[in-house]
């Protein structure tokens, strides 16, 4: 396993390790206080992010050991652990922010009291983020906001955001690029919700005019926005990659949680619909659901490789791979749900909820493929940084935003 997830395991290590994750978890069962009176004394144990340092909230272990250790808390069924790896906020926190806001939010981030959003993407600018034209200010040791953000996810309920906009006109489009911890509780923020095919509204717009942000919520440097995005969005790809969740239903489990079953499980909630209507003795569903299985199979091992980069402080392309891969087995599993339900899944409404569930599967699939990175900005990272193939050309390169987009810039 140490090799499929890039990272030499060190078995001494990752014993200490595992024994002394057990050792915490025997001490303080899961039934004997309140969720959150747990999950505290988790993030206070440095048990939720084992591979950050001490001082962080963390336990200072190499990748390996932790992710050993984490595996002991998986078995148990407990929540809140392995955020090293998959809390975008407190990672990115972690990596980018001043030690005045860490101080002040990272436990918050990681206890779950702080919602958050992401104000990446403009109407003009959603595959190519480096186009952004959401002007930052400075006045004094603050920061002034205008513009427009849009495919926002939480917007209505979110306490802050990890927002970029444009400092720099004669910058390249690349390096001119400010990231800022934003409070969303402000008079300059106007958050309207979009509608989508599948009757949720679960995205929206939001209008920044005059609003501010402390200079001590930069993240990373003046001009240096972009390299924090690129990791940010490497955490957040590497979440979507890994994501489970296919339906309305959310079911979440792909295989057994117990890894001593004889045989491996496909997707259950699949597999349950498949029984109920007679498709699990047909052999082209049963080929179906087991090619479902191993797409999964194979996504979670390349998701523990990329995890193990980030967990080292690098970025990998093979996050990309993942989130691509889990938007085809969304797609596929939505497609396989109504074929197995035949005409039926033209059905809809309260009193059909297998029909409906499967209509919004296949609706809500398409999510997959446009957050985070549409499918066909993933295709060109795995051409360009796996495969190595030539990148496309760029025009801009070199050039000041101010000449690239003067038009639009100076209206």
């Amino acid at each position: 396993m140490a090799e499929l997830i890039g990272n030499e395991i060190d078995a001494s290590e990752a014993d200490a390790a595992i024994a002394d994750a057990q050792a915490w978890l025997d001490a303080h069962p899961l039934d004997a206080v309140d969720r959150a009176t747990w999950l505290e004394q988790l993030v206070d144990s440095g048990w939720a992010a084992p591979s950050w340092p001490v001082e962080d909230h963390g336990r200072g272990l190499a990748p390996g050991a932790a992710r050993a250790a984490d595996e002991v808390f998986r078995r148990a069924g407990a929540a809140g652990f392995a955020q090293d790896v998959v809390n975008l906020w407190a990672a990115t926190i972690i990596s980018w922010a001043k030690p005045a806001l860490k101080e002040r939010v990272l436990r918050d981030l990681m206890l779950g009291r702080i919602n958050m959003c992401l104000l990446y993407s403009e109407p003009g600018a959603g595959s190519d983020l480096a186009s952004i034209q959401t002007r930052a200010e400075r006045d004094g040791d603050e920061w002034v906001i205008n513009g427009q953000k849009v495919w926002t996810s939480g917007g209505r309920q979110a306490d802050y955001a990890l927002l970029i906009t444009r400092t720099d006109l004669d910058q390249p489009k690349h390096r001119g690029i400010t990231f800022f911890f934003l409070p969303m509780d402000q008079e300059g923020v106007e958050v309207r919700p979009l509608r989508q095919a599948t009757g949720d509204a679960r995205f929206n717009e939001v209008f920044l005019t005059d609003a501010r942000v402390p200079d001590d919520n930069m993240l990373g440097d003046y001009n240096g926005g972009w390299w924090v995005l690129t990791s940010a969005l490497a955490y957040e790809r590497s979440a979507m990659g890994g994501s489970q969740r296919r339906t309305q239903r959310a079911s979440e489990s792909v295989r057994s949680a117990d890894s001593e079953a004889s045989a491996p499980v496909p997707d259950l909630s699949l597999l349950e619909v498949a029984r109920e209507h007679g498709g699990a003795t047909d052999s082209l569903v049963r080929q179906e659901l087991m090619r479902l299985h191993g797409w999964r199979t194979l996504n979670e091992w390349n998701n523990r490789r990329a995890k193990a980069a980030l967990e080292q402080g690098t970025s990998s392309p093979i996050v990309s791979l993942g989130k691509l891969a889990m938007s085809r087995m969304l797609h596929f599993g939505g497609s396989l749900q109504g074929q197995i339900l035949g005409a039926e899944a033209m059905l809809g409404g309260d009193e059909f909820p297998e029909s409906a569930d499967a209509t919004y599967a296949m609706l809500n699939a398409f999510f997959t493929s446009i957050g985070g990175g549409t499918d066909q900005i993933q295709r060109n990272i795995i051409g360009e940084r796996i495969l190595g193939l030539p990148k496309e050309p760029e025009v801009d390169k070199g050039v000041a935003f101010r000449e690239v987009n003067k038009a639009a810039v100076d209206r």
